[in-house]
């Protein structure tokens, strides 16, 4: 699970960059940094319920 949430992590880092990069994909660099807190807030939850066990 882990892995899979770093690896979203990494694609959605990537997709910014280029989204930000060409301004005409701007929108693409904005559904990226959506994507990317999303996982990351995805992650932290499930890590944390992971330890209560």
């Amino acid at each position: 699970m882990l892995v899979l949430v770093i690896v979203l992590i990494v694609a959605w880092i990537i997709v910014s960059v280029i989204g930000f990069a060409i301004k005409g994909l701007l929108w693409l660099g904005v559904i990226g940094i959506v994507l990317f807190l999303g996982t990351v807030a995805i992650g932290a939850v499930r890590r944390k319920s992971l330890r209560r066990r």
